[in-house]
């Protein structure tokens, strides 16, 4: 578990790496793996989330997100989707307040994968495969009543062919996206992990449909050689319990800017 400082607003970033660390090649190590041994030796996202506790580097992606765009604010109802391991739903957990017992203000959290996840105090986890026929109804019926935020790391096992893995996690953000305008409570937001490849204009047209403010963002901790960046919408406005989808129509005519790509660091 993280320490008590886990949630401030100004411990994610670091300074410099300092001296590298070379890993040799052993025997029957692929080169592939070396490099990832090394980049995961050398990265101080990964010294710094063992240092404080966090289950995965990735939490500090999402702190940075709440940093710029106080999205998990004390009390607030959240929803994580792809929780696991778990780095994302220990930064909710935190900066809401969902540890905190009944009659405290503290925030409630629930998180979603389809792989186990080790408890976590302040959380209620669902093994669950979202993509699965039925999966959003047994969420909801868990939910019961609207959230403040639906954040999703979601990611499909990568291919290797860029096209392809780009379309699929797309696809997970559509879905995610859909979810989020069926739980959403006024005002509510949405965060969600996407990979550039040509399409995630057409979302972001979509989700300026049924929010204030919608965005790229791409945060310090995400590897800079990486195609992945956030989409991040503030300000739910449409219409609680109707899906993405009814309004697909509507986006098929919008304005041709709506797209227009604002990403930026967080």
């Amino acid at each position: 578990m993280a320490n008590d400082g886990k949630g401030g607003r100004s411990s994610t970033r670091f300074g410099g790496r300092g001296l590298a660390t070379r890993v040799k090649t052993a025997k029957g190590r692929k080169i592939s793996s070396k490099r990832w041994l090394q980049r995961q030796l050398n990265d101080p996202f990964v010294a710094e989330a063992r240092r404080q506790g966090y289950r995965s580097r990735a939490a500090f992606k999402l702190l940075q997100l709440d940093d710029r765009f106080q999205i998990l604010k004390p009390g607030a109802r959240v929803v994580d989707l792809g929780a696991a391991p778990g780095g994302w739903t220990q930064v909710a957990i935190a900066r809401t307040g969902a540890d905190k017992g009944e009659g405290e203000g503290g925030g409630d959290v629930i998180a979603i994968d389809i792989l186990e996840m080790e408890s976590l105090a302040g959380a209620r986890f669902l093994k669950l495969d979202f993509t699965a026929e039925g999966a959003e109804e047994k969420v909801l019926a868990l939910i019961d009543g609207p959230v403040d935020a639906v954040i999703s790391d979601m990611a499909a096992s990568a291919t290797g062919h860029r096209p392809t893995d780009h379309l699929r996690i797309i696809a997970l953000c559509e879905l995610a996206f859909d979810f989020a305008c069926k739980v959403l409570a006024p005002g509510g937001a949405f965060i969600a992990k996407v990979l550039k490849g040509g399409t995630e204009d057409q979302l972001l047209k979509l989700l300026k449909q049924d929010f204030r403010e919608v965005r790229h963002a791409k945060p310090e901790a995400s590897r800079a050689d990486s195609a992945e960046t956030y989409v991040v919408a503030l300000g739910f406005r449409g219409k609680p319990g109707a899906s993405a989808s009814d309004r697909q129509d509507d986006n098929d005519s919008g304005n041709d800017d709506a797209g227009r790509d604002e990403e930026s660091g967080a």
